[in-house]
């Protein structure tokens, strides 16, 4: 694996230009003391922070407090790729999970994603660069083409075909062209944002709506009773109800930890190059992955950047949030820049400016999952699986209704479960996970480079399925 051009780093750019641009912010206080709250939200990222502001909407006299154990934009909602969408784009994998019914109930439910999200950016004044490209899959080997397809005609027969338009080489070309790129399919519901961007617009609608908010302030104890204590380094939250939105640090959380593992995504961000971009005819603003199990994701930016990600890092042990594993995986930032020079070869010699990673939640079933612990008013939102930017919106919904109580479409909603499949004890999970991400990785790149993958590969590579082992993002 060749060496990236430079080595992943924080903060992530999208948080250096998503600061800049807003100027002198001060940070929110660290928690001293003790204080009172109706609901205490931990994590201020995507799904704390609409957490919050749809309690807030729904109920506006209900004491609020957001507790942020880093910066609002420092965790995974300032470093993802910024595709903003719902599940039309996952149908193929939402149907054997939730059945027809349930798969089309979520793609339905989660199409109002992007509408919310423009309203909420156009009411609050602020520019996240959202952009309605549409979401574009790519078979850039033959043996993707079957997931291409397979999402094609899922869409037919649950009746939603325009949901998913084929492409033909030719046809995808006119999106974005590239000599890799066999066939596609064209999502219509997809979008990009800045995340970071998005992240401290959040922010900033939270402090205007009177939430309390307090970075640098990590929970280091969940006392569950009536009511909850939430115990902080200087300080203590009383509430009779708590939210629990910590994205991948809830991966090491005792209740939930047969049901999630930590995985690394990294990317890569080119230099401005908008006159690339025109050469190659990508100037719609398309969101765009080719159709791996360790998914390659890029897009472009407002200034003509190119970012390239690969869902292809280390899996994680026992919910650590170590940063060699996380932040600093050489190769992974490696395979992300190869994936740029090899799909998309136009771009061969742009320079590379920035690389950064972190980890994700992946769930047993690769879906989020919504819900209460028993005889305790705790509730909790997990298990994005690397597509959390739009989903994290109907977390928000749904978290306000579990910790209001109320019987409506977003307590009712299929994502509100506990997932049947569980994953594997550790060493097992690390172990076992490991070797098979090592075949398939060797599988997957023997086919883009035209050559038979090894036997052992292949046999390796097929072992998920049967050991429900959440690899991929397929």
């Amino acid at each position: 694996m060749p060496e990236p051009s430079v080595n992943p780093t924080l903060p992530p750019w999208w948080l250096d230009e998503a600061l800049a641009a807003e100027g002198d912010a001060a940070e929110a206080p660290a928690l001293e003391g003790e204080i009172r709250a109706d609901v205490a939200v931990i994590g201020g990222g995507y799904t704390g922070l609409w957490t919050a502001l749809a309690l807030r909407e729904r109920e506006p006299s209900l004491g609020v407090v957001v507790l942020e154990a880093e910066i609002v934009g420092w965790g995974p909602s300032g470093r993802n790729g910024g595709f903003l969408n719902g599940y039309w784009t996952h149908l193929s994998r939402l149907r054997p999970v939730f059945g027809d019914e349930g798969a089309l109930e979520i793609g339905h439910t989660a199409a109002r994603i992007v509408p919310a999200v423009k309203a909420f950016t156009e009411a609050r004044g602020a520019d996240v660069w959202l952009r309605e490209g549409g979401y574009l899959k790519v078979s850039a080997a033959p043996a993707q083409d079957a997931s291409v397809d397979r999402a094609i005609r899922t869409a037919e027969e649950l009746g939603v075909p325009e949901e998913a338009r084929p492409l033909s080489a030719e046809q995808v070309a006119e999106h974005v062209r590239s000599p890799r790129f066999r066939l596609g399919v064209l999502f219509r519901d997809g979008a990009t944002v800045q995340p970071a961007r998005l992240a401290r617009a959040l922010r900033r609608a939270v402090l205007a709506d009177g939430i309390a908010l307090h970075e640098r302030t990590r929970v280091t104890a969940i006392r569950a009773g009536r009511p909850n204590v939430l115990e902080t380094p200087r300080g203590r939250v009383t509430a009779d109800e708590v939210v629990v939105a910590t994205n991948a640090a809830m991966t090491g959380w005792r209740p939930l930890r047969r049901r999630l593992t930590n995985f690394g995504s990294y990317v890569v961000l080119t230099e401005p190059v908008p006159e690339l971009l025109d050469e190659i005819a990508w100037t719609g603003g398309e969101a765009v992955t080719d159709a791996r199990m360790f998914v390659h994701y890029f897009r472009t930016t407002a200034d003509g950047r190119v970012l390239m990600g690969s869902g292809s890092g280390p899996i994680g042990h026992g919910g650590r949030l170590d940063d060699g594993r996380f932040t600093g995986d050489v190769p992974t930032a490696g395979r992300a820049e190869l994936g740029l020079r090899r799909l998309l070869p136009a771009l061969a010699d742009v320079k590379v400016e920035r690389a950064w990673g972190g980890p994700i939640d992946v769930s047993a079933d690769h879906f989020p999952f919504y819900g209460t612990l028993p005889d305790a008013r705790v509730h909790y939102g997990v298990g994005y699986s690397g597509h959390g930017v739009g989903p994290s919106w109907l977390g928000g919904q749904i978290l306000a209704s579990l910790a209001l109580r109320r019987d409506d479409e977003w307590s009712a909603s299929p994502l509100v479960r506990t997932p049947t499949a569980s994953l594997p004890p550790e060493p097992l999970k690390r172990l076992g996970g490991g070797a098979i991400r090592g075949a398939i990785l060797a599988a997957e790149e023997a086919e883009e480079e035209g050559r038979t993958a090894p036997a052992l590969a292949r046999a390796v590579g097929a072992l998920p399925r049967l050991l429900r082992m959440p690899l991929g993002t397929r």
